[in-house]
């Protein structure tokens, strides 16, 4: 199954590997612009066989980033670079997407920092401000805008960051948001920054819709993959496409980690809320990959330091599966 097509919306990906978003921290100049590096590293993967590359977690605003090192699309002038780096990955045959992202209290920047409620990340962290409700309405307009400039980019595909502690996963976390309006509390008022974000963005893009979740924040007072079952059920009557599951982040400490630790994740929110998913997390041998397939424990499978390591990880996977990947037409004689 590992090398057979797989549909998100009018979108036919030519099999089910997919690059995980993974910041490069590459930018040298602060600009938040493509350099050089993005135009090497991600068209890589695209010649190394991978069906669809999701770029890092792109910051809808400056004061977003997780580093000053870190990709924009906060402005019309990062558009030209990112188009840039589209037209490059579409011409070795392999599609796009994007993450949008707003790093909320995890952001690690001189001036002041956002996020649900005030409470630091760490007692080595800054304590962010309380977002007001200007600030909440003006956030969901800037991943509006960044959505449309995606759009304009040439981009396939768009991942919206609701994972591993940033803005959207405080808003949906006991233990981040504190508020008591209309944004904090319940489950439902918990979900609302995200059902708006999503609502936001739809209104510039029709295109395949994804959400990466923390599917569980290892915390006795945090979310739960029961929580994230409830969360995925309002995101696929919202039309999500597919959820990228993956899990942690939102506070300190890590869980235990061993090969495939979060795809039990994966199938739990696929079956739970009947809706498609992509595994992540220490997926490395293509015997795995497509055992996660083939059980039905997800769509497609996520691979992020394994193509780190091997951007040609797809050849040697079709040699170990007995299945046919073309080789690109220069490579042929070596293939």
């Amino acid at each position: 199954m590992l090398f057979t097509p797989y549909s998100l919306k009018q979108l036919t990906l030519k099999n089910r590997i997919v690059m995980s978003p993974m910041c490069m921290y590459s930018v040298v100049d602060q600009s938040g612009r493509v350099q050089d590096w993005h135009k090497i590293h991600y068209p890589s993967r695209a010649v190394g066989g991978v069906g669809l590359i999701l770029v890092e977690a792109t910051a809808v605003t400056a004061q977003g980033r997780i580093t000053p090192q870190d990709l924009g699309i906060w402005s019309d002038e990062h558009v030209e670079g990112l188009r840039e780096l589209t037209r490059l990955v579409h011409g070795q045959g392999a599609h796009i997407g994007i993450q949008l992202a707003h790093a909320g209290r995890k952001a690690v920047l001189d001036g002041p920092i956002i996020a649900p409620s005030a409470i630091p990340f760490d007692d080595k962290s800054k304590t962010p401000e309380a977002m007001t409700l200007q600030q909440i309405r003006e956030t969901v307009t800037a991943f509006t805008a960044a959505a449309g400039r995606a759009k304009d980019a040439g981009f396939d595909v768009l991942e919206i960051h609701a994972a591993h502690g940033y803005l959207i996963n405080e808003f949906l976390s006991p233990l981040t948001n504190h508020r008591e309006d209309e944004y904090g509390g319940d489950r439902d008022r918990r979900y609302r920054f995200l059902r708006e974000v999503i609502e936001g963005i739809q209104s510039v893009w029709d295109g395949p819709l994804l959400v990466r979740i923390s599917a569980h924040e290892y915390h006795p007072e945090g979310n739960t993959p029961d929580d994230l079952v409830y969360y995925a059920k309002q995101m696929k009557a919202q039309g999500i496409d597919l959820i990228d599951v993956s899990s942690g982040a939102v506070v300190g400490g890590s869980p235990k980690v061993y090969p495939g630790y979060q795809v039990p994740f994966s199938e739990e929110i696929r079956s739970g809320a009947g809706i498609a998913t992509g595994a992540v997390g220490l997926i490395t041998e293509p015997e795995q990959a497509e055992e996660i397939l083939q059980s039905g424990r997800a769509d497609l499978v996520l691979l992020g330091r394994e193509l780190l390591r091997d951007p040609y990880w797809p050849r040697a996977a079709a040699k170990r599966l007995g299945a046919e990947l073309a080789a690109p037409k220069p490579y042929q004689r070596g293939w």
